[in-house]
């Protein structure tokens, strides 16, 4: 018996079937009996056996999912298909079963030595089993046909694919359902579509020009096609992994733990996230593409390189389900569709890129108010540290105020600017000192005014520009402001307070500090123009691209470049890019960008009109009221700060051994995780004081706050939606007493008071 009825899947263009699947089939066969995947294996029990290897028919997978492409090269994809699947099942034998995580990370760590990017290296090793000797012979026929920039990407997609099976087994092992978004995340790398994504180039002989392989559009057509292909997956294997592979990295399982329900609704749920991230594909295919071939100014041969990339993507997509309503692998009951006197699959209503808005549920927010705009109780937060009070409070607070003068922000009959009272009331000294209770005066200051500066050019932003929806406007003026044109004088208190900043910074700053922090405000900027023009399409994100994107409109890369500079200057570049920093910078700027979309509903949905705001886009998507919405959200926020927790106590000293790190080097590392807890807690002290987001005449908003200026301890414990699983306690992390006398780099060149 099937655990639920399939749900009616969204398919906006048919499947076609490569002439030459029969070829590839006979081709493959053999050439699993030479690899050792097929026939006896002496490293091990059988994996596959030759009825099973048929019924799998992966020759029909890769003969749907690439149409066009030629016979040499379907049969080349065909064996990469057999190979990642053969990979897929030999890890469940042999190490995931078994609960072997310390084979399986041996095991994992001699694969990557087969697929060398650069010529003139080391020779791989001798291969020890059908993996391995399928790798090697895999990546010598594949490496000539592409440039040495694929092959970068491919291997790293490949090491994703390979690695991250160690997460999985991990969740198995501890018997964790991780949280719906972290699944999706981390289901994009295990799950292989992201590899799959980059064979595509190789099937449709269309390389994607490197110059814009790793811009948004192009990121969010990868991730959305990896999403999709995943949770379909997930809807055709959840009966074989649940009940008799023990899985638990499963979106449909996922979705019926979290939310409490059965799996025909869990199913459901999972299908329309499925839906929204095809619907991303098309909207991203449609709106940004033009925009990025004028932008970067590709030539006619790469434009349709990436259109046929695009195009690709979709045959896989549409190809990938065929095959699992075909497959022996999967749970298709009575899910065949009816065929036409084509031969095809009879699709009904609209097809083609862009009409997914009148064939199904849109995000696209209907007229009338903006979504949601019920309050709703806020939730405790939860943080395992105190936060800490700068002691030098009162003079910031008299500086801030003259810097905010002197830059023109102060003027309340300008638009877009502050009154005075409005800022006395948020307090944004407050906020620096709560959020670096150890920085030294000059260095207090100028940190103060850099994120006083963000402040107000987000709220000059919103006021300028997203209210009017002036697209165009804040397009240029955010180039002005980043590159002004030699000779330009400062024109508002943006430009002038910029200008500042960067002249004060300058001298305290190392050029690849300098260039760090350029970076994390056009990221900034770049973000929220992606924000404005989801409002000009009127359009509400889906949770997982705004989840992604909260990153970067929150402006955390910003807030991180500083606190690099005042706590980690020295760590190597390879240290600063390694997964587990980035899985912790990830997890920092959730905890701060999701707590502050609860803290700031009213503010944004009222007044501004915003609807990029993780509580609307939850309650959009899921059809759910506006106090579920936030207590899912809630819920994200504490998972992210016990994964954060994870990763600076499990992983990061397993980083810094294997970096070789020096003593200094690893106090810098400490002081740098110290930093960023500092600032989690010190940002919650201050979110729930200010008078930022307290909400006029009541209603949604932060509980009464304890008294502002002495240490207290967050109220802990589980809530929200999701909660009922227990949750670790909290090993406090106390500050030393007397931390506030530690030494400092100071930052020359700050204004004193």
């Amino acid at each position: 018996m099937q655990p639920f009825e399939l749900p009616e899947f969204y398919m906006p263009h048919p499947a076609r079937l490569n002439p030459h699947a029969e070829a590839a089939r006979e081709h493959s066969r053999r050439w699993a009996h030479a690899m050792g995947i097929l026939g006896p294996d002496p490293t091990g029990p059988e994996v596959w056996d030759e009825d099973e290897y048929d019924a799998h028919d992966y020759a029909l997978l890769t003969a749907y999912t690439h149409p066009d492409a030629p016979g040499p090269v379907l049969d080349l994809v065909n064996d990469w298909y057999v190979w990642v699947f053969y990979f897929d099942d030999h890890f469940l034998e042999r190490y995931k079963r078994p609960r072997d995580l310390a084979g399986a990370k041996e095991y994992l760590a001699r694969l990557p030595a087969f697929m060398p990017v650069k010529a003139g290296g080391p020779p791989p090793p001798e291969p020890a089993n059908p993996v391995e000797r399928g790798l090697a012979d895999l990546w010598e026929r594949t490496v000539p046909l592409m440039s040495r920039e694929w092959r970068a990407r491919f291997a790293e997609s490949t090491r994703n694919l390979l690695q991250e099976s160690a997460w999985e087994l991990a969740n198995i092992d501890e018997a964790r359902v991780p949280n719906p978004v972290d699944y999706v995340q981390m289901r994009r790398k295990v799950g292989g579509a992201p590899w799959s994504a980059d064979l595509v180039e190789v099937a449709a002989g269309a390389e994607v020009p490197a110059r814009v392989a790793g811009t948004r559009p192009l990121r969010v057509l990868k991730d959305a096609f990896s999403d999709a292909v995943h949770l379909r997956n997930d809807i055709f294997s959840y009966q074989r992994e649940t009940e008799s592979e023990g899985e638990v990295n499963n979106g449909v399982l996922v979705m019926e733990r979290f939310f409490g329900t059965d799996p025909q609704r869990a199913a459901e749920i999972t299908n329309d996230l499925l839906t929204s991230r095809m619907q991303q594909f098309e909207h991203t295919a449609v709106t940004e593409l033009p925009a990025l071939f004028e932008e970067h100014g590709l030539s006619p041969a790469e434009r349709r390189d990436v259109l046929r990339y695009a195009r690709g993507l979709q045959d896989w997509q549409s190809g990938g389900q065929q095959w699992h309503l075909r497959s022996s692998r999967y749970m298709n009951q009575g899910a065949v569709p009816r065929r036409g006197l084509t031969g095809l699959p009879e699709i009904a209503g609209l097809l083609g890129l862009g009409t997914s808005a009148v064939r199904i549920r849109s995000l696209t927010r209907p007229p009338g108010p903006p979504p949601g705009g019920g309050g709703f109780r806020l939730p405790e937060f939860s943080l395992p540290y105190e936060p800490l009070l700068n002691p030098r409070i009162a003079g910031l607070r008299a500086h801030t105020a003259e810097w905010a003068r002197h830059m023109g922000m102060l003027d309340g009959a300008v638009p877009g600017t502050w009154t005075p009272e409005a800022f006395d009331a948020a307090d944004y000294a407050l906020f620096a000192a709560l959020t670096h209770p150890g920085a030294p005066g000059p260095e207090l200051e100028l940190i103060a005014d850099w994120h006083l500066w963000r402040f107000f050019f987000d709220d000059l932003f919103a006021e300028r520009f997203k209210v009017p929806r002036d697209l165009l406007g804040a397009r240029a003026y955010t180039a002005r402001l980043l590159d002004p044109p030699s000779g330009h004088e400062p024109s508002d208190p943006v430009e002038r307070g910029l200008a500042d900043l960067r002249a004060r910074t300058a001298a305290a700053m190392t050029e690849d500090e300098r260039a760090g922090l350029d970076a994390a405000l056009r990221q900034l900027t770049d973000s929220w123009l992606w924000e404005l023009a989801g409002l000009v399409h009127n359009r509400v994100p889906d949770p997982v691209d705004y989840i992604e994107m909260r990153r970067r409109t929150s402006g955390a890369a910003f807030t991180a470049a500083l606190l690099r500079h005042a706590h980690a200057g020295g760590l190597p570049p390879d240290v600063l890019a390694a997964t587990p920093m980035q899985a912790l910078h990830d997890t920092f700027a959730d905890i701060a960008g999701l707590r502050n979309d609860l803290l700031s509903y009213p503010k944004e949905i009222g007044p501004e009109g915003e609807h990029h705001n993780a509580v609307v886009a939850v309650e959009r998507f899921l059809g759910c009221g506006t106090q579920q919405a936030a207590d899912i959200v809630a819920d994200l926020v504490e998972a992210r700060v016990r994964q954060f927790e994870r990763t600076a106590e499990s992983e990061l000293p397993i980083l810094a051994a294997e970096s070789g790190l020096d003593a200094a080097a690893r106090d810098g590392l400490a002081r740098y995780v110290r930093a960023m807890r500092d600032w989690t807690a010190g940002d919650l002290r201050w979110s729930t004081t200010t008078g930022r987001y307290a909400p006029p005449g009541g209603g949604t908003g932060p509980a009464p706050p304890p008294a502002p200026d002495t240490g207290f301890r967050v109220p802990s414990g589980p809530s929200g939606l999701g909660a009922a699983a227990a949750r670790p306690p909290f090993r406090p992390v106390r500050p030393a007493p007397d931390r506030h006398n530690e030494a400092q780099p100071a930052i020359p060149g700050g204004s004193g008071t």
